[in-house]
């Protein structure tokens, strides 16, 4: 019977001391490798104030110009709709004298991981679009939000085609 006690005791020794990690210690540090690029303001732009009333998809032209995004549901290849938005953002990218950040976001559906890779792949492919037309590549920084910065959460399928966007925002 004292062997059991002590068995015991002993698992749950090693068990306990097992469980107990200490966080790693950062030097006062955060884990971002380059700060540099995230550093200064962000244009904020309040989707809601700018309607669609000629039905273009165009929510959120900001005061310097950049025009969203919108994407098919699971899908971040650009659909040729959005041309004449891709265009405007190609402009107004070559005449930036700015880091532009390029915001992939998703709508509700699929797991955060899904989500956060989509809202990736999304940023890439404007991304991708503007270098190939001519804008440098170390001007622009891509960040995925995923399903987490939805501009609209009313549950209907013109509100989550809102959410299946490239938001693009000068950081100053």
């Amino acid at each position: 019977m004292t062997n059991k006690h002590m068995i015991i005791a002993f698992l749950m020794a090693l068990f306990f001391t097992a469980c107990a990690q200490t966080a790693p210690d950062l030097n006062g540090k955060n884990n971002i490798a380059n700060t540099d690029a995230l550093n200064g303001d962000t244009v904020s732009i309040n989707e809601n104030t700018y309607g669609n009333e000629n039905g273009n998809g165009n929510y959120n032209s900001s005061s310097d110009g950049f025009r969203s995004v919108y994407f098919a549901f699971g899908d971040y290849t650009i659909p040729s709709s959005m041309e004449a938005n891709m265009n405007k953002n190609l402009q107004v990218a070559t005449s930036a004298g700015a880091k532009i950040k390029i915001e992939g976001n998703c709508d509700e559906f699929g797991t955060d991981e899904y989500n956060y890779a989509l809202g990736l792949k999304r940023a890439k492919a404007v991304k991708d679009s503007l270098v190939a037309q001519g804008v440098a590549s170390s001007k622009m920084i891509m960040v995925s939000f995923g399903e987490s910065s939805p501009v609209c959460q009313t549950p209907s399928d013109s509100c989550y085609d809102r959410n299946r966007r490239v938001d693009l925002r000068l950081v100053r």
